[in-house]
């Protein structure tokens, strides 16, 4: 995967991504979809080129190299030039602190002289209001203050401040801390501060790493995913982000590019889904209270696809003309449309995002019948809404139809009703919800099977493939051996595949056809050809996915089929997800192999 060779470094309150070079180049404050201080990832204003970046620079530089420490999201990236090399180690601290949580925002760059005698320079250059604003800078003997229009942030550090300031090239001769954050003084020393905060977010890491049940196979792979889809997770409110980034282009110079920084309730499903798999069941709980303020806070029972981190409802799309965009690719858009689409597999997402809640006897804080109540509403909107046209699962802005994906997602919403109506005892009640289920598929079984492409289609009466078909098998609403499913499948892949790669549709969309492959797609088809019993070839397809994978284990939305880089927003969950999924189906079991 070439292209977004970066790592990304968090603490489920925000988050940077550095490039191998030591280079931070993306981060939002106060949180994800904040005001990027640290923006070069899309560019920066013609008058201040080359800033909006946090990079830590070494002399005649002749490589580097750049690894996790084991189970944690501590980045290391070791700087090799001519006369020296430097270590930096690179986190953002989380901690339990007082019986709680610690996340604050906070950033702490460690530089170690690792041999010989490396000169380097300290470039920190933030700017605000997307690089439109650059800050008015204070500076006493171990800080320095960037002021902007509404935030402050504050260097505190012992290294040279004046070589900081001016980036003037120094002699690393001992380590250097540098402790970027809100503006406030440091309670203890520098060195005191940073050593204690690495210790203990390094030793938070690798608790909540130990406590995850991963499969026997492909267990640096899985641990990888997790953590990562953890550092998308937003602590306060129990939220889960699509992905950290805003306008990476899902192909070269396609337009398409999308302010990922918001909660999808159709991804953040499946990272849940995904994380419960490995037993992490506090981060169910939480997202389990940010889906039940959705249910509450809706209007006449609509669902919205995607909400702000903070429950936000309006999130009006717009675009930045002080950015240029991933490698010049505009435009650089700030919000998302999608808040205003008809996509009516997000109740289908909502139910089955909270119905673990239900059955699970570990919960400290069980849901109450009133959540099952209100679940009901959800439930009732998606019995009146799945036969009717939407944009569908892919966001599709200039059409509607009656889309097969949307409706089965519906029919998940009905199913698990009745399977939670039947564990706390509402037998009558379970009824009517099966009742209402077998409706709905018998209806989809009509509409959307087509004689004439052997397959299922994209919608009620269509004859487009669409991979979204892939999860009929994933939320259990036909069986894999089914000889429909079979030949759908087939179809699919004959279709829509490209290798091990599967685009999303076959269909034109706003945009055209589309360029590159849709990871999660890809994952989709692994997953249902194991559960088809097609194991070996499932295995296969896996591993030449894994090798698409940056440096450091990640993955954006999107690849080149055929060159293999990397494009869309980044980290994408859903990618991560598909990770996981598919290790955990496919992974021989630890009974069979010790």
């Amino acid at each position: 995967m070439m292209g977004l060779e970066l790592g990304v470094i968090g603490n489920c309150s925000f988050a940077a991504l550095i490039d191998r070079n030591a280079n931070v180049v993306w981060c939002c404050v106060p949180r994800f979809d904040g005001d990027p201080v640290f923006h070069s990832l899309l560019g920066a204003p013609k008058e201040a080129e080359g800033e909006g970046v946090f990079a830590i620079e070494i002399e005649d530089h002749v490589q580097s190299e750049q690894r996790y420490e084991t189970n944690t999201a501590i980045l290391e990236t070791t700087l090799h030039g001519k006369h020296g090399s430097v270590l930096v180690r690179d986190l953002v601290p989380l901690f339990w602190w007082r019986d709680r949580e610690f996340f604050p925002q906070t950033l702490i760059r460690r530089l170690i002289p690792v041999s010989g005698s490396p000169r380097v320079r300290i470039r920190l250059r933030p700017r605000f209001d997307y690089g439109a604003t650059a800050p008015i800078l204070t500076f006493g003997s171990h800080h320095i203050r960037y002021v902007g229009p509404n935030t402050t942030l504050r260097l505190t550090t012992n290294a040279p401040v004046d070589y900081v300031r001016e980036g003037t090239l120094f002699n690393l001769a001992r380590p250097a801390d540098l402790i970027l954050g809100v503006d406030e003084t440091l309670s203890e020393g520098i060195e005191q501060t940073a050593h204690a905060f690495e210790e203990r977010t390094r030793e938070y890491w690798r608790q909540w790493a130990h406590r995850l049940a991963i499969p026997f196979e492909w267990q640096e792979e899985v641990i990888r995913a997790a953590i990562t889809l953890k550092l998308c997770t937003y602590e306060p409110t129990g939220a889960i982000v699509a992905a950290l980034t805003t306008s990476i282009p899902e192909a070269p110079n396609s337009e398409r590019t999308w302010d990922y920084r918001y909660c999808w309730v159709r991804d953040a499903y499946f990272v849940v889904r995904a994380l419960n798999r490995l037993a992490t069941v506090r981060k169910m709980e939480n997202y389990f209270g940010w889906l039940m303020n959705v249910v509450s806070s809706a209007t006449q029972n609509h669902i919205q696809p995607v909400y702000g981190v903070g429950l936000e409802s309006h999130l009006a799309e717009k675009t930045v003309p002080s950015l240029s965009g991933y490698r010049g690719m505009g435009p650089v858009r700030v919000g998302n449309d999608a808040y205003l689409h008809d996509q009516h597999d997000s109740y289908g997402n909502v139910v089955l995002g909270v119905a673990q809640a239900f059955l699970d006897k570990r919960l400290m804080s069980p849901p109450a019948r009133m959540d099952y109540l209100r679940l009901e509403e959800v439930g009732r909107k998606a019995l009146a809404v799945y036969d009717k046209p939407d944009a569908g699962m892919w966001e599709l802005r200039s059409r509607a139809r009656v889309h097969t994906a949307s409706a089965v997602m519906c029919w998940a919403a009905v199913d698990r009703l009745a399977l939670i109506a039947e564990s706390i005892g509402e037998p009558e009640r379970a009824r009517e919800w099966r009742a209402s289920a077998d409706q709905i598929k018998q209806t989809i079984l009509g509409q959307a099977w087509s004689d004439k492409r052997e397959a299922f289609v994209d919608s009620f009466g269509g004859e487009h493939l669409d991979a979204g078909i892939l999860t009929m098998a994933e939320v259990g609403f036909l069986d894999p051996h089914d000889p429909r499913m079979i030949s759908t499948v087939k179809k699919i892949e004959k279709v829509l595949a490209r290798g091990p790669h599967v685009i999303r549709y076959e269909a034109p969309d706003d945009f055209g056809l589309p360029q590159t492959a849709f990871n999660t797609c890809s994952f989709w088809r692994v997953d249902v050809l194991a559960r088809m019993g097609r194991a070996e070839e499932a295995r296969d397809l896996f591993e030449q996915l894994l090798a698409c994978r940056n440096h450091l284990g990640l993955m954006s939305e999107d690849i080149d089929y055929a060159t293999g880089e990397g494009w869309g927003n980044y980290p994408q969950t859903y990618s991560m997800v598909g990770i996981i999924n598919c290790a955990m189906r496919l992974s021989r079991s630890w009974e069979k192999s010790i």
